[in-house]
């Protein structure tokens, strides 16, 4: 399993983690990134955690098979309806916010009919320290992933998926949106 382009929207410690992981694990080809500071998009660059830089999240996810939205959960339902237009129809969509039934519901008011592309997931993983600065490839190791598969998602998305998730490391678990609701609340 191998991506020709990780669009990963919100360089933070979540998503830089995650594009060191696979890049270290020889699993994508190419990153392109977006966070909204130009300073958090230059230290990406610099640590390597990108090789591009987008000027949007709109650009991050232009021609990428695989895309990770890694930025609060407050800003989800924005970054989906901006990225909507610009995603492969074919591409991998997932997250990694702490919540599942609000981030599924506005998924389901942005991305119509690609919305078979989203895959949420929660990796329980974290640092004290945020930021670009504090990313680093092991952070998903020996962690748990929970992955909330929708009704449009196909079994070989999923698997696709827990592979991903198992080639950086992490222990993955399903559960529904709401069953993760319950659980985490």
């Amino acid at each position: 399993m191998k991506f020709k382009q990780l669009g990963l929207v919100g360089c933070g410690l979540m998503g830089a983690s995650f594009a060191l992981a696979l890049q270290d694990k020889g699993l994508v080809e190419r990153v392109v990134g977006f966070s909204p500071s130009a300073s958090t998009r230059e230290k990406a660059l610099q640590r390597g955690v990108i090789h591009q830089a987008a000027n949007s999240a709109s650009e991050a996810v232009q021609g990428a098979d695989l895309v990770l939205i890694a930025v609060p959960v407050s800003h989800t339902a924005n970054c989906l309806s901006e990225i909507a237009p610009h995603l492969h129809k074919d591409c991998l969509l997932m997250d990694v916010g702490s919540t599942k039934g609000d981030v599924v519901a506005a998924a389901r008011a942005a991305l119509g009919d690609k919305l078979g592309c989203f895959l949420p997931a929660h990796p329980i993983a974290g640092k004290a320290q945020a930021g670009v600065d504090h990313a680093e490839s092991s952070l998903y190791q020996d962690r748990a992933l929970i992955l909330t598969p929708l009704a449009h998602n196909s079994p070989a998305q999923i698997q696709k998926a827990t592979a991903l998730w198992q080639a950086v490391g992490s222990r993955v678990h399903q559960m529904t949106p709401d069953a993760h609701g319950q659980t985490f609340a």
